[in-house]
């Protein structure tokens, strides 16, 4: 489906107030600024902005991240959609878990804002939105051309070149290059090796102009996954050691994407198009020796784009804004696989297929003030998926494939009340969906062993509640508290380590979220995040309904200065509460705090330095931790009759990481 539109929200500040703007508590806008100050240890923890989101690694730094939110487990996207400039980042049906979202292709000082927006409450909301879906929009033109090289520890460099230039009228022309490489604190050394590049054409602003960006990344590694915690304890590896010295990967991703936009007084017609060329082979051992390596490959070309027409209506219809929409989104993949591999050599096929999958959208959406106090957004959507799987080998794949298709019909409704001075309360209410890897929902045969499987529904369908306020008990201070809670119909999760769906049950997640921005003044900025969540399964099964790794507690605390003088900088603390291993919730994860600091100084407008220390107090916690059963080389591939050992498996947070960056403008 295509990528969630969110060009109506207006919000000032980190998340800022909203009042009188938004639909909900739980929505805002991260400008480019905000964004500067925040130490990063990678691309994709610009995630991070919104509020109460955890981004994680459990493996090399060239695959997805994990990604934490409102008591999901997100693995690397599953429910939280996200796009850049219309094109979604999302990939469906993949070859290593759905909704696979790789940000390991943007280039940070490139966004120009961030807007964030939780649950699926609106009708420009599509698939992958339960908890949420970001759109970052690129700048159109930077202040002045500039070189960054950036050097750290463990080999770590970083050398980033971009500029913009005026054309003939209103036409911008910006471009980037970047180029990246680490071997990490790993025994093993990661040889990360990237290479990045955007090209973007602009003209007007972005209610009318259009843009049409260019975009082309590669990427290779090797990576050291998560390991039993036992392996560490006994001294058979170290704490950055790894059981398998061939994993990794190698990926690459193209896109050209363009937006187009008009707007009157009379309303407003917006555009968006984008076609993809994206590949992954990834080579990994996640439980030890014990199923030994395989290799998850993934080709594809997605096209698609979104079309949407707003009409103001005017004081006859108490200026009611009505937009209507059509999405289309269509993944052609040649091929798609599961292979056993020694050393990065394939010796079986497990499963290897086709798909076509294609997902269309129609949407409807009045906005209407009743009264200066009152307004309301009421939505509806269609959404149509459905595809085509074709086996091209595995020894019982071949039983598989077929036809499928899903479809629903989701009413969303938000209500805003106020503002009353400068507090505003909200109420929403909405149904949303993920969508299932089509293998899963075309599959009668076990591709591993041949047994029977019971094949799944091609939506997971959802139901989402929140009730919240905005407001600014004082001056320079902007606050916010959400109470919400989703009922998802299955927790329906594609196990790419055996090319199957495996059925989870029904569930319910709650929470509470708080965050707090203060501005005492015009160079310092201070925020806080609080959230809490409750995630349980409908029905028990393996002995407990908790949801595993559904962290029920984060926090973060920021810090931002910078008053255009010479220094300037961040400090950022994130803390992550317990979280349980297993349904029963015996077994839990150990809490982590790790602190990152920015600290810059300009020598001149074109001169400046910066130091980054990631992980600043060298905190030894884990990045994740899982519950499963691994054997060690010690205790060989054989273990326990070839079941494995039930323990922790863990992949340790990066150790105190300090980078030196210099910057020249021109």
């Amino acid at each position: 489906m295509a990528p969630p539109a969110l060009e109506r929200v207006l919000v000032v500040g980190r998340s800022g107030s909203a009042v009188g703007v938004a639909d909900s508590a739980t929505e805002g806008r991260i400008t480019a600024q905000q964004l500067a100050t925040r130490p990063l240890l990678r691309a994709a923890e610009a995630l991070e902005s919104v509020p109460g989101m955890t981004v994680t690694q459990h493996s090399g730094d060239g695959k997805a991240n994990q990604y934490f939110l409102r008591g999901f487990n997100l693995d690397h996207g599953s429910d939280f959609a996200t796009s850049i400039d219309g094109m979604p980042v999302n990939m469906v049906s993949h070859g290593h878990g759905q909704g696979y979202t790789d940000l390991n292709f943007l280039i940070p000082e490139l966004i120009g804002a961030l807007h964030y927006r939780k649950g699926p409450y609106s009708a420009r909301d599509s698939d992958f939105t339960v908890a949420g879906a970001a759109r970052i929009d690129l700048q159109d033109a930077l202040p002045a051309p500039f070189v960054d090289l950036t050097l750290g520890g463990e080999g770590y460099r970083r050398l980033l070149a971009a500029g913009s230039t005026a054309l003939a009228g209103e036409l911008r022309l910006l471009t980037a290059i970047e180029a990246g490489e680490t071997n990490g604190p790993w025994e093993q050394p990661e040889r990360l090796r990237k290479l990045n590049g955007v090209i973007r054409l602009t003209s007007g602003v972005p209610g009318n102009g259009f843009s049409v960006t260019g975009m082309a990344y590669t990427s290779r590694w090797t990576a050291t996954e998560q390991v039993p915690q036992r392996a560490i304890d006994s001294g058979e590896i170290g704490r950055f050691g790894t059981l398998a010295p061939a994993d990794g990967g190698i990926t690459h991703r193209a896109s050209l994407s363009g937006e187009w936009a008009r707007s009157d007084d009379a309303g407003s017609l917006r555009a968006t198009s984008y076609v993809i060329r994206y590949g992954l082979n990834l080579f990994s051992t996640p439980a030890g020796l014990q199923t030994g390596q395989h290799e998850q490959e993934d080709r594809r070309t997605v096209w698609g784009g979104t079309l949407l027409r707003t009409w103001e209506l005017g004081p006859a219809w108490r200026d009611t804004a009505l937009t209507a929409g059509l999405q289309l989104r269509q993944d052609d993949i040649p091929r798609v696989g599961l292979f056993d591999t020694v050393a990065r050599t394939r010796i079986d096929t497990v499963r290897q297929d086709r798909i076509l999958e294609r997902a269309s959208g129609a949407l409807a959406e009045v906005h209407t003030p009743w009264l200066p106090w009152l307004r309301s957004t009421l939505g509806l959507r269609f959404d149509r998926v459905q595809g085509d799987v074709t086996p091209l080998a595995g020894t019982f794949d071949m039983a598989n494939g077929g036809s499928a298709t899903g479809s629903q019909l989701s009413p969303k409704l938000s209500v805003a009340i106020g503002p009353f001075g400068d507090t505003e309360f909200y109420a929403n209410v909405g149904r949303g969906f993920h969508s299932n890897d089509l293998r899963g929902a075309t599959s009668s045969v076990h591709p591993v062993d041949g047994s029977a499987l019971q094949p799944v529904p091609v939506l997971a369908k959802a139901t989402s509640a929140e009730i919240g306020l905005r407001a600014s008990p004082l001056p320079g201070w902007r606050t916010a508290l959400s109470i919400w809670r989703t009922a998802l119909a299955s927790e329906l999760i594609y196990i790419g380590d055996e090319g199957v769906t495996e059925p989870k049950g029904a569930s319910h997640r709650s929470g509470i979220e708080w965050w707090n921005d203060y501005a005492p003044n015009r160079w310092l900025t201070v925020d806080a995040d609080l959230a809490l969540s409750r995630a349980r399964f409908v029905a028990a099964a393996n002995g407990g309904s908790h949801v595993p790794n559904a962290i029920p507690l984060s926090a973060s605390l920021g810090l931002s200065a910078d008053a255009g003088g010479p220094w300037f900088g961040g400090v950022r603390v994130r803390y992550i509460g317990a979280y349980p291993l297993e349904e029963t919730g015996v077994e839990k994860s150990a809490p982590s705090l790790t602190v990152n600091l920015k600290a810059g100084y300009r020598f001149s407008p074109s001169w400046r330095v910066t130091l980054d220390a990631l992980n600043l107090f060298d905190r030894k916690g884990n990045d994740i931790e899982y519950w499963g059963s691994s054997c060690t080389r010690s205790e060989g591939p054989a273990c326990n009759r070839g079941e494995g050992i039930d323990g922790r498996l863990v992949h340790p947070m990066e150790p105190r990481t300090l980078r030196l960056s210099l910057r020249a403008g021109f």
